[in-house]
């Protein structure tokens, strides 16, 4: 009668709405993650594959369920899984399937704690040397998250599909061809890889350093397992793949210098200059905008050469990452301003000219 066949029915759909429920959060979070933040989640692109992992689970989970439940009403359908097949297939296959999906989502997590932990271990400190430290263990973190989900997901579904009686045999050779094919016929972007993931690994640039790669200098935008992003000062973006990186210079790693090459005349007195320089540094040291970002004193390394008209000195200041330009340039103003106080002549050009007196007559 009706009040059977509903009771059949609606506690199935209620069931298969649950089921379809949950498969449709996992897959979100699931294409979420893949997606990132290139895409919203209102976005068509997003929401169509949801919609229809969220109605092809409802629909299997109805039509499995839906002629056992009639079972179990009274109602003896003519097709349909049985109930005692079914119930077969759940003690034996089904707590397998349930156990390998409880197993991959612990190791999973525990994954992601262990990750976690170690990132909250290596930041440890409000220092500068923190800060770096942070950074490349939130890279690294990523990276090993990322990894480690895609393997234990990619054996957990293996596994799974054998246990509803899939056979993975073909999967698993057309994988290992696969992985043949990949290793000969793209050996570059293998190599761009385990050279980013060294890279990464031995924290050689960070994102936010100033480095030179191949002779090209500028600021790192982005590091990737295949690429590293660079753009130099003219707004040009360059991209290297990693397995081409022959040189790397990293300008900011930990602290920077700023370097002066200054001329001064023959006649000035080196040590004198030298007293004024280390008093414009000590000024600067003591500013609180530019003091700061100075980690140590003025060091002047003395005569460095003698040039056509003038004596080089040479100096340079310790700061902190990306700042020794800042520094420098207003340690230049500064000098400048102290040379004009004290009299301390600029170099230029001079050329002496002997005039004869008297003509030569034969």
């Amino acid at each position: 009668n009706l009040h059977t066949i509903l009771f059949a029915v609606v506690p199935t759909l209620v069931i298969a709405w649950l089921v379809a429920f949950v498969a449709g959060r996992l897959a979100r979070r699931a294409l979420l993650a893949i997606v990132g933040d290139h895409l919203s989640p209102a976005s068509p692109l997003v929401r169509g594959p949801l919609r229809l992992v969220s109605f092809a689970a409802f629909i299997l989970c109805a039509a499995l369920l839906l002629f056992p439940a009639f079972e179990l009403a009274g109602v003896r359908p003519r097709a349909g899984v049985p109930i005692k097949t079914l119930a077969e297939w759940a003690f034996a296959h089904g707590l397998k399937v349930l156990l390998i999906g409880l197993f991959a989502y612990a190791l999973i997590r525990t994954t992601s704690l262990l990750v976690r932990r170690f990132e909250h271990e290596v930041s440890k400190g409000t220092t500068l040397d923190a800060i770096e430290r942070a950074k490349r263990a939130r890279t690294l973190g990523s990276l090993v998250n990322n990894v480690a989900t895609i393997a234990i997901s990619g054996l957990a579904v293996l596994m799974a599909l054998n246990e509803f009686g899939v056979n993975i045999t073909p999967m698993l050779t057309g994988a290992g061809i696969a992985g043949l094919a990949v290793g000969f016929g793209a050996q570059a972007l293998v190599r761009d890889i385990i050279s980013g993931f060294f890279m990464i690994l031995e924290d050689q640039v960070r994102v936010g350093d100033s480095a030179a790669i191949n002779g090209t200098g500028g600021l790192v935008e982005q590091i990737n397992l295949r690429t590293i992003v660079l753009r130099d000062e003219e707004g040009t973006l360059h991209v290297f793949p990693n397995g081409s990186i022959t040189t790397l210079a990293n300008r900011s790693k930990d602290f920077s210098y700023y370097v002066i090459t200054l001329g001064i005349p023959y006649h000035e007195d080196p040590d004198r200059v030298s007293d004024i320089l280390k008093a414009v540094g000590a000024g600067l040291q003591t500013d609180p905008h530019f003091g700061v970002f100075i980690l140590e004193p003025i060091e002047i390394m003395g005569v460095d050469a003698f040039a056509d008209w003038a004596v080089q000195i040479k100096l340079r200041i310790k700061t902190v990452p990306q700042r020794q330009h800042e520094v420098g340039r207003e340690l230049r103003k500064r000098i400048r301003r102290a040379f004009d106080e004290h009299k301390v002549a600029v170099p230029f050009p001079e050329r002496l000219v002997a005039v004869r007196d008297g003509i030569d007559r034969r």
